[in-house]
């Protein structure tokens, strides 16, 4: 994947997902200055105008029933209510410095274009482009109809809902989306993300296909924020939303600039394939941004590729986790022993999942806190799967030869004991290996037990032959490719020590010792 930098003497990008802000020391003390002034005043107002949007909205539908808030609001509600909500949205964003909007570019009426689509998207601040374009419908989750205010701000927009757990919620927001960008103008204009999440604005991830679903034209508009410090933008890894809150209010002003791009349609092609079409306007809108546009799509916490079915992450967990043992002075042949300890604890029978205490004992840390990070990386919880943390630690650090570890990794995955591998079982597998949960493995699993049944064999020869995972076992075990040798000699792939199963040399069952990597 292309990567790009951007360099000065206070902003800095260390990858196009990550974003930092590095500020010099004069404006790291103006910055604190300013924002002891400038933050209280403008969150109070921000605040008291976003507060006063709320009994704007329910009045909106007050009366109205069931039946009259599924249709589009129209006549006296909306002349009315639709402009003083405009003007209070504005408000928010002037109250926190955005005192000019700059527009390029005319926007396109309905009838021309049903869906504006926006990138890069930043963070919460990037909804001021609602209040530039007159308010268009949005997609949000279900559950932001819960919160005050939002939920009312929700249901005022009239936006379409979704909830991403719900399989049967997620098709009937595919269908309303269809409906509404069909309707002839019956609808008013839809405004959508295709990113879905937020990135710094250096590369443009993988569009996601709701957008273009229903082969209509599309408009692409791009944001930009064109200020000497960044301090909108709010990503996966680097400042926290609170951290962007701060560092805007702080500042004496900020710019934006909305483009609005011509209309794109659709050839009979896009039409027929969504993917494609997301993918071509993906790449117009990098080419006008000047940025990459990428494959990438955020998955969990972490953007990923995908390739054979598999989800590859840009910087796996374990690559953190390396950084913070070695920060806690762990040398390669303590992380090795450290390493086999818990391999020898998950074959004890005491259970994979461990605790952040459990953690901290095991790594033999004086204090706690690294322990709760590593477990931050791997699981929304306080616990964590130790196989998973082991052996994707072990392939970031190269503490053991492909083999050993995969045999080990079979070992420890093989729920059973019967020696073969369910489609549960590779999927916990291959996500131990590459330290990200993997959802979809149908693909990787018809290509093993094409080769017979799910044995540790199969899955060897699969790793090492097939075209598409040699080269991603090869990338991720030994950061090229991989080259084969016939076995010719006893090896023994448990290198904690413990004999768990005979492993001089594998056997397939047919008295075939299987190749090795080299």
């Amino acid at each position: 994947m292309e990567r790009c930098m951007r360099h000065s003497p206070t902003y800095q990008h260390s990858h196009p997902f990550v974003h930092e802000v590095k500020l010099t020391t004069a404006l790291k003390i103006r910055g604190v200055l300013l924002g002891w002034i400038l933050f209280p005043i403008r969150i109070t107002l921000a605040t008291l105008f976003f507060l006063l949007m709320w009994p704007v909205a329910l009045l909106r539908f007050a009366g109205l029933s069931e039946a009259e808030r599924a249709r589009p609001v129209q006549g006296w509600r909306r002349w009315l209510f639709h402009p003083i909500m405009i003007f209070l949205s504005r408000s928010v964003f002037y109250s926190m410095g955005f005192l000019w909007i700059k527009v390029k570019g005319r926007q396109a009426r309905q009838n021309e274009a049903a869906v504006l689509a926006v990138a890069p998207h930043s963070g919460f601040l990037d909804m001021l482009v609602l209040c530039v374009a007159g308010l268009p419908t949005v997609v949000s989750r279900s559950e932001n109809t819960k919160l005050p205010v939002i939920g009312a701000l929700l249901e005022f927009n009239q936006s379409v809902l979704v909830s991403r757990k719900d399989p049967e919620s997620r098709r009937k927001c595919v269908s309303q989306i269809r409906e509404r960008l069909t309707s002839n103008g019956y609808w008013p204009q839809m405004l959508m993300f295709p990113e879905g999440t937020t990135t710094n604005g250096q590369a443009l991830i993988k569009f996601k296909p709701g957008a273009f679903l229903a082969g209509v034209p599309v408009q692409p508009v791009l944001l930009r924020y064109p200020n000497r410090v960044d301090t909108v933008r709010w990503t996966w890894k680097g400042i926290s939303w609170l951290q962007c809150l701060w560092y805007t209010a702080s500042q004496l002003y900020s710019n934006v600039t909305v483009e609005f791009l011509p209309v794109y349609k659709p050839s009979t092609e896009e039409k027929d394939n969504p993917d494609l079409y997301a993918d071509n306007v993906q790449k117009l809108m990098a080419k006008a941004l000047g940025v990459p546009a990428t494959n990438y799509v955020m998955e969990g916490s972490f953007p990923v590729t995908k390739m054979g079915g598999l989800s590859l992450p840009l910087e796996p967990p374990a690559g953190e986790s390396l950084k913070m043992l070695k920060r806690e002075g762990f040398t390669t042949a303590q992380m090795k022993m450290v390493m086999n300890t818990m391999i020898d604890y998950c074959h004890s029978g005491q259970g994979a999942m461990v605790t952040v205490d459990q953690l901290t004992n095991l790594l033999g840390l004086t204090e706690k806190q690294p322990a709760v990070k590593i477990c931050s990386l791997y699981s929304k919880n306080d616990m964590l799967d130790l196989r998973q943390f082991c052996l994707s630690v072990c392939v970031a650090a190269r503490l053991r030869d492909p083999e050993s570890l995969l045999h080990t990794a079979f070992m420890l995955y093989d729920g059973d004991g019967d020696g073969l591998l369910s489609a549960a079982d590779l999927s916990d597998l291959m996500g131990a290996l590459l330290g990200v949960s993997q959802y979809n493995v149908a693909e990787m699993y018809s290509e093993l037990t094409s080769r017979g049944q799910g044995t540790e064999a199969a899955l060897y020869d699969l790793l090492t032959t097939h075209p598409t995972y040699k080269m991603i076992l090869g990338e991720y075990f030994q950061g090229g490719d991989m080259e084969l040798v016939t076995a010719d000699g006893n090896h023994n792939g448990i290198p904690n020590g413990k004999a768990i199963r005979n492993n001089n040399g594998i056997s397939n069952g047919n008295g075939v010792t299987q190749k090795k990597f080299h």
